[in-house]
C-alpha cells in the first residue's frame, strides 16, 4: 500500500516536520510513503489513483492554505472532470502549523473532505512543533495507515 503526504513548507520548516513526522507513522505501519513539499515540486494528479491514503499540511497564510495546495485541489478537479477513476473516496488525514490564530483549520477540513472522510483529529502546531505534537503526527500517520488497510 502506498501513502502520500502532501504539504507545503517554506520559509522555518515547521509543517515539513510534522510531515516527516506523519510519513513516519505511515511507515511504521508498513506503507509505502511519498512525500511531496508543494513549495518545490508539483503533484501529477495522474498518479493519485495509485495512492491508498492522503495526509495533507499547511502553514496558516491570512487564515488559509498555502497556494501549492490550492493548486493540487485545482489539478485534482480537472482530472475528476475528464473523469479519472480512483480520485475519491480515500482517508485523508490533515496537519496545519500557524504562528497565532490557527483560523486554516476550518478550510482545510472544508475542503479536503470532498476526497475522502477525514480520520483522526488534525494536528496542529504553534510556531515549531514540539516533540509531543510531532508524536501526535506520528500517531496521525498510524491512524491513516489502519483507516486505509
Amino acid at each position: 500500500m502506498k501513502a502520500l503526504v502532501i504539504y507545503h513548507s517554506q520559509e522555518h520548516g515547521n509543517t515539513e516536520l510534522m510531515a516527516q513526522a506523519v510519513a513516519d507513522g505511515l511507515k511504521e505501519s508498513g506503507l509505502q510513503v511519498v512525500t511531496l513539499n508543494t513549495n518545490e515540486d508539483r503533484l501529477d494528479c495522474s498518479t493519485y489513483p495509485h495512492f491508498s491514503c492522503i495526509a495533507i499540511g499547511t502553514p496558516d497564510y491570512f487564515s488559509y492554505l498555502a497556494g501549492g495546495l490550492k493548486m493540487f485541489l485545482d489539478d485534482h478537479y480537472i482530472e475528476e472532470q475528464r473523469g479519472m477513476e480512483g480520485m475519491f473516496n480515500k482517508p485523508v488525514a490533515l496537519f496545519y502549523s500557524h504562528g497565532g490564530g490557527g483560523k486554516v483549520r476550518q478550510p482545510l477540513v472544508s475542503l479536503f473532505k470532498r476526497l475522502g472522510p477525514i480520520v483522526g483529529e488534525p494536528v496542529e502546531s504553534y510556531l515549531k512543533p514540539t516533540e509531543k505534537v510531532l508524536e501526535r503526527c506520528r500517531k496521525l500517520g498510524r491512524v491513516l495507515a489502519a483507516a486505509a488497510k
